[in-house]
């Protein structure tokens, strides 16, 4: 049967799972209208094609390749994309700098052989480190505005050294994400990846089930263009929280901050810590870089105390949000409260007034902390805006589920908005329509290929009922219009 083309699985593999959360939903329904743009970014693919990786199976290794790249942005000042593979010794596929077109790059990737020796995954970071993320093959001068990415994919145990040469990598700036398939060593994938491990290692039983790990690849380089939020994390210092739960604390903010696009005239961050009093640690804007900032946190001295959320919470209506203290007019406003217990002081009135002055509220609860205040705090609906765990070890678990949607709406009122989107619908549609078709005629019985044509039409004219010029179509639009191509292959062939 011939293979369903890159546009349609990627909708499949997008919406197909059904999504769990809101945020799911809108990442989903952004990608799949092409509405998604990729933070500015040097990915480098780092991929294993030693004896033990078999012919077929490095095909499917091309194949998730292929669906990453298909999610990204790609361009000269978006997303760069090498690839380098690696057995005992090292090739270098694709320079950042040779394909500046998705279509381009897709084809360079499909063309890669397997070398099918040995396997030096230690030398084939160096070689990242040296070669494949250098200015001379195509990388961008190191900024905080510009994100190093290297992706490793591999399924046994290197020859050679890993852990000092992936230290190096990390501490150049560069961001290791480790997949493990079949029968890999876990500890080297772990002495390879980026902190926190849970968001940097992966692990599949075989390579005919790593494409499940496109979504989560997508999604990372995932962020809304012109998206400016000035967000304040508002932690709880109190005496119940204890010195070695603390530095938990501060590690989880800086999980939350490696997700966010941090930078001048983006993300701006500003934190707050609180006991009986309430302490400025930074406020918003001092910091335009994430290493900065992640410094900063670590460097937050432990309070101790009592628990005043309340007066926490006025804190930051007066002061946090306050153009004096670095907020920016007209700019989305995001705070994070954390605590592990029940405030002394009451927190219904401030709790309701920030939510009233427009500020998105997040409420984090752990331990002994009070789900009913959690809900008070949190925004609408409450569901997507409040967390608990019973365990400070398992904060890490809220940093992967709390998404901030930061994305700032185009107004609909502008003509320009209203031309730009039209036109995203109409060529998302033609390319659908087109790639679908084609899949129709490949190799189908005459029933096969009318079924087909009328559920494709069927979708089509769904999102093209539902989407008008004057908005964008409703998540749950893209969302139907996708289920119905993916039951079209279950009730036509």
């Amino acid at each position: 049967m011939t293979p369903t083309p890159p546009l349609f699985l990627l909708l499949l593999g997008l919406i197909g799972a059904q999504a769990t959360t809101a945020v799911d939903l809108r990442t989903a329904a952004a990608m799949a209208a092409g509405l998604c743009k990729t933070r500015p970014t040097d990915i480098v693919f780092i991929i294993d094609s030693s004896r033990s990786v078999r012919p077929s199976e490095f095909e499917q290794v091309k194949v998730f390749l292929a669906k990453v790249i298909e999610g990204l942005d790609v361009g000269p000042n978006a997303t760069r994309v090498g690839v380098v593979n690696y057995a005992s010794r090292v090739k270098n596929e694709v320079s950042l700098k040779t394909h500046k077109t998705k279509a381009g790059l897709i084809k360079a990737v499909t063309k890669i052989e397997p070398l099918s020796t040995g396997t030096m995954t230690g030398l084939s970071i160096q070689f990242a480190l040296n070669v494949a993320f250098s200015e001379a093959e195509g990388a961008r001068v190191k900024s905080p505005d510009i994100s190093k990415v290297a992706i490793i994919v591999t399924d046994g145990r290197p020859q050679d050294n890993v852990k000092d040469v992936a230290q190096r990598a990390r501490d150049a700036g560069i961001e290791i994400f480790a997949i493990g398939v079949g029968r890999v060593d876990m500890s080297t994938l772990k002495q390879m990846a980026s902190e926190p491990l849970d968001d940097h290692v992966d692990y599949v039983e075989s390579y005919s089930v790593i494409e499940k790990l496109t979504k989560k690849f997508q999604e990372a380089f995932c962020a809304c263009s012109n998206s400016a939020t000035d967000v304040v994390f508002l932690i709880d210092g109190s005496k119940s929280v204890r010195p070695e739960n603390f530095e938990l604390v501060k590690k989880w903010i800086n999980q939350i901050i490696d997700k966010l696009d941090v930078s001048d005239s983006k993300a701006h961050v500003g934190l707050v810590q609180y006991s009986s009093s309430v302490r400025q640690e930074f406020p918003l804007g001092r910091y335009n870089n994430k290493k900065d900032l992640k410094d900063a946190v670590k460097k937050m001295a432990y309070m101790e105390r009592g628990t005043m959320t309340g007066q926490a919470l006025r804190h930051l209506i007066d002061n946090s949000f306050s153009a004096g203290q670095g907020a920016r007019p007209g700019v989305t406003k995001v705070g994070i409260v954390f605590t592990d217990g029940r405030s002394q002081d009451y927190i219904g009135d401030a709790a309701k007034k920030a939510k009233e002055h427009g500020f998105k509220m997040y409420a984090v609860g752990v331990g002994n902390a009070v789900e009913d205040e959690l809900k008070e705090i949190a925004s609408e609906p409450t569901g997507e805006h409040y967390f608990y765990t019973a365990d400070f070890k398992t904060m890490t678990q809220i940093a992967k589920k709390l998404q901030i949607n930061i994305c700032q709406e185009e107004d609909p009122c502008e003509c320009d908005s209203l031309v730009k989107f039209q036109k995203k619908v109409e060529d998302a549609l033609q390319a659908l329509t087109k790639k679908t078709r084609k899949y129709v005629e490949e190799d189908r019985s005459a029933g096969e290929q009318n079924c087909l044509r009328t559920r494709i039409q069927l979708s089509l004219n769904h999102l093209h009922t539902h989407t008008h010029v004057h908005t964008q179509p409703h998540t749950q639009t893209v969302l139907t219009s996708c289920k119905i191509l993916k039951r079209s292959l279950c009730v036509c062939v």
